[in-house]
């Protein structure tokens, strides 16, 4: 008996609010982040007096005396259970932290202009679809949406959220999960930065480096927020004018990131990539060409995808794939060779490639080993040369 696999999407729409709803969006913001703060201020002060450690259910239960007491303004009561469960998320990933050994992070204090978003658990209950194309949000009205494509599956949660100064609704829902018909094509995938990544056969995607492009438009508004005084309306006018450039940039790279992971997953019925640790490489000394080549977005977006559709991902040990050669003789090479040739077999392609090329090798390596000890993939890969202008002995 076949079992439908169901997944989780969120679909993000515009929000044209008017300057009244705006204000009365602007206001359940504030009434959150003060929910946040107060609720705070009572862990940190149960446990600096009494030592005892609150939690959700402990503050939750509180809710009810309190917005009969009329000091909530936070309409919804499930938006403000879920305002204390993010709180409670925080306080655990930093025990979480703890416990590892890393660098706690203490939960802070949230401003009212960085607590940009409310969620409403339950769809119906505070936030719900109209006939007539608008979202009604309780305690605000029917606000215009822009629907630019059609909800699949069923609403669970609706979230509301500001973004420099726009708004938009993310809807998150359960839907069943679309598979693409089989394929038995298969790659091999390498990051880079000269190439954002290189295929086993030799394709290239080019890397769109859009934090580059926008580097000098992001320096001009830095600057301009640096000269205005804290606490004017220019200032603020300066900060929006900054967040939506930021924005600008991380719209494109999560474009280019969907665009990108669609194509690979609709090609290839097995997709093979290195394991990265992505962290430490972003901390590195090419941590700004890094972090503009979004690679962890990519791969995660990559591999949702590939789940869907029922595709498969795998990931193998990045070490020495571009120091080996895909006969398996070591070929070192430094970060400024961007050319491999292997005086052993006579492949010669460029680094990238075949870097991807030993990925995939690895994958058969590991997987398909015959009982003989010999390794199918070895003849593929001869095979293969022959296409990529090598000579294989």
């Amino acid at each position: 008996m076949d079992t439908e696999i169901v997944v989780k999407k969120n679909f993000k729409y515009r929000l044209y609010p008017s300057a009244a709803q705006t204000i009365a969006l602007d206001t359940q913001l504030a009434e959150a982040c003060r929910l946040y703060n107060a609720a705070l201020q009572e862990r940190r002060d149960a446990y600096r007096m009494a030592g005892k450690s609150l939690n959700y259910c402990d503050q939750a239960n509180q809710l009810k005396d309190i917005r009969a007491a009329g000091d909530l303004g936070l309409i919804n009561a499930q938006c403000a259970q879920d305002v204390l469960r993010r709180l409670d998320k925080a306080f655990k990933a930093f025990f979480t932290r703890i416990k590892r050994g890393q660098t706690p992070g203490y939960p802070r204090f949230r401003s009212a202009s960085r607590y940009d978003s409310i969620t409403f658990p339950t769809y119906g209950d505070g936030a719900k679809l109209l006939d007539n194309g608008k979202l009604r949000i309780q305690g605000v009205g029917q606000i215009k949406l822009k629907r630019h494509r059609p909800i699949e599956g069923v609403i669970k949660t609706v979230t509301v959220k500001r973004e420099s100064g726009k708004w938009y609704a993310f809807l998150s829902v359960e839907c069943e999960a679309k598979s693409l018909p089989p394929s038995t094509e298969k790659t091999g995938l390498d990051l880079g930065l000269q190439a954002f990544a290189t295929l086993s056969d030799g394709t290239e995607i080019e890397n769109p480096r859009y934090y580059k492009e926008a580097e000098a438009c992001l320096r001009r508004a830095q600057r301009k927020v640096a000269r205005r005084k804290r606490g004017s309306n220019n200032r603020k006018k300066a900060v929006r004018d900054l967040q939506r450039a930021h924005a600008h940039v991380r719209n494109q790279r999560a474009d280019f990131a969907h665009k990108i992971s669609r194509m690979l997953v609709e090609l290839f019925g097995l997709i093979v990539i290195e394991n990265l640790k992505i962290k430490g490489l972003a901390a590195g000394m090419l941590a700004k060409s890094v972090n503009d080549a979004g690679w962890s977005s990519f791969i995660a977006k990559l591999t949702y995808k590939a789940a869907e559709a029922g595709r498969v991902l795998l990931k193998v040990d990045p070490r020495g794939t571009s120091q080996r050669c895909v006969c398996g003789e070591p070929n070192p090479k430094t970060l400024s060779q961007r050319w491999h040739y292997c005086e052993i077999c006579g492949l010669s392609v460029p680094r990238d490639h075949a870097s991807a090329f030993e990925i995939l090798r690895l994958f058969h390596r590991q997987a398909h080993v015959h009982s003989d000890g010999s390794c199918p993939c070895a003849v593929e890969s001869r095979t293969s040369w022959g296409l990529l202008g090598g000579r294989p002995t």
